[in-house]
């Protein structure tokens, strides 16, 4: 139920230029009013701050919801570790059952992943462990044991031996494929397990994503969740571009929906990751998944449906085919106003930079990666100036956008403002902090821009009058803040179209968001 109320008492920050900076905000019939209504609540903020809602431009929202329930590798400093941890797992697994994980990275162990170090302690249950990247699964014998054709993938690794057999670790298209022949889950555990998400996104204040389980079957989670009034965040849905067809078959453009669920744009890769070591670089090393060509092909194909694209490109050689791709099918894209755009952008040539705002291509960038990525990105892109390149391509005029990756790092915009900002997450120094940003930047990346990445920026993203009511009641005024006490930010109440989604105790909105 929406309501109709004053918020005062504090600074709310609109993001809009016109009034950037206001103490008071109306909100009518769920949206943001010029004055408020005689019989509208006031609601005394204390000093607290409001800011727009916040978006997440890159989540895998039923996927981190499902790890959010499974072996969490993040810590496994070793292979002992990590075996260890799976052990500890193994008697809560259900016979015949999957036992899950996440979360580990090799590229500071001493011993490489395993089936064998699997097997010494799941010798019959089959085990299947992302990497942090999601771009390499580990599995031990009995999970591969389930795969009754070839593991061998177009795009895919397959690690092996001296002899010549599996080691248990897929990478890229090897990973995927296995896992959607092999261990995909239902749409029920995708369900019961984003429900859970969703409070725990609202909490953290999420009010809108771009998400990237399409090809998980997403769409029909978040349309059950719709139908049943209980979807709490909105949702800008991504299909793999391989399903380009079907929707075409089907009449359905970019945009089909409604204010809470609508289909968003189509989505692919040019190369594989940092973490997994498969970064298509300009040195020729990594893996190339889909050449220029071939995305030339599929931008001016989706864009003949109406569909924007996005692409995943990591490494500089992938980046640079990206844009080639997008500059020669700009004739495609632009006059119909679809937004292209790179997701990671992590390592760019120099001369590469400014092209985003040459060509009109946003970054779709997560600044969480960057502290989080920093000790592998030094060791294996060492000297390369291009890596995490935010600053640079804010200088340059780029549409940046931000995002988690989660579950590859948490589903937490407030902790992707601090790492956009300070560019660190722990008690280490800043990493490369020349590419650090404003607050306020950071803030916008994750408000306006993912709205306008939708065709939204009219209705969305900041508290302009007429904008729909998605805000963040914030203990402490962002823009106002020391380092420290930009740590210390807590989301107090999240609302959506009007309707409070989360209001934590002791809220100043507590006594207005009761029944």
């Amino acid at each position: 139920m929406t309501v109709d109320l004053v918020l005062h008492g504090g600074p709310i920050r609109t993001l809009d230029a016109a009034a950037p900076l206001v103490y008071e905000l109306a909100i009518r019939d769920g949206r943001v009013a010029s004055r408020p209504v005689p019989e509208a609540s006031l609601v005394d903020l204390a000093g607290c701050c409001v800011v727009p809602g916040l978006a997440d431009a890159h989540v895998h929202f039923p996927t981190w919801s499902l790890a959010q329930r499974q072996v969490r590798l993040e810590d496994a400093h070793s292979l002992e570790d990590a075996v260890a941890m799976v052990e500890e797992a193994l008697p809560a697994v259900p016979p015949g059952a999957w036992l899950r994980g996440v979360g580990w990275r090799d590229g500071d162990w001493t011993e490489r992943p395993t089936r064998a170090a699997l097997d010494a302690v799941a010798p019959e249950t089959p085990v299947g462990l992302f990497s942090k990247d999601y771009h390499s699964l580990w599995l031990n014998s009995a999970a591969l044991a389930r795969a009754d054709d070839s593991i061998e993938t177009p795009g895919g690794v397959v690690e092996r031996d001296e002899r010549g057999e599996p080691t248990g670790v897929l990478r890229e298209n090897a990973a995927w494929a296995f896992r959607d022949r092999h261990a995909r889950p239902t749409v029920a555990e995708m369900l019961d397990a984003s429900r859970a998400g969703l409070r725990v996104a609202a909490a953290r204040g999420v009010t809108a994503i771009h998400d990237k389980d399409g090809w998980l079957g997403a769409f029909e989670v978040f349309a059950r969740l719709r139908e049943r009034d209980e979807l709490t965040l909105r949702v800008w849905q991504s299909f793999p571009w391989d399903r380009l067809d079907d929707l075409r078959a089907l009449g359905i453009r970019s945009g089909f929906g409604d204010d809470m669920l609508r289909i968003g744009y189509l989505k692919g890769f040019m190369d594989g990751t940092l973490g997994s070591a498969t970064a298509h670089l300009l040195d020729g090393s990594g893996v190339e998944i889909t050449t220029r060509d071939e995305l030339e092909e599929v931008v001016r194909r989706a864009a003949g449906a109406h569909f924007p694209v996005a692409v995943h490109a990591i490494g500089d050689a992938a980046n640079r085919a990206a844009l080639d791709a997008f500059a020669a099918t700009r004739d495609a894209w632009e006059p119909p106003d679809l937004r292209p755009r790179i997701e990671h952008a992590q390592l760019l040539a120099p001369e590469d930079v400014a092209r985003f705002r040459e060509l009109g291509v946003a970054a779709s960038v997560q600044f969480s990666h960057a502290p989080s990525d920093r000790d592998l990105a030094d060791r294996l892109w060492e000297g390369r100036p291009g890596a995490y390149a935010y600053r640079s391509l804010l200088d340059a005029g780029a549409v940046l956008a931000n995002g988690s990756d989660a579950p590859v790092e948490e589903l937490d915009p407030l902790a992707g403002i601090v790492a956009g900002a300070l560019r660190t997450l722990d008690e280490r120094p800043p990493w490369r902090p020349e590419q650090a940003v404003t607050v306020e930047a950071a803030l916008r990346a994750s408000t306006v821009a993912p709205a306008w990445l939708e065709g939204e920026e009219h209705r969305r993203g900041t508290l302009a009058t007429g904008m729909l009511a998605d805000l963040v009641v914030l203990d402490r005024d962002p823009l106002a803040c020391t380092p420290a006490e930009l740590r210390e930010m807590r989301v107090l109440a999240t609302m959506v179209g009007g309707r409070w989604t989360h209001v934590a105790a002791g809220s100043p909105v507590e006594s207005a968001a009761s029944p």
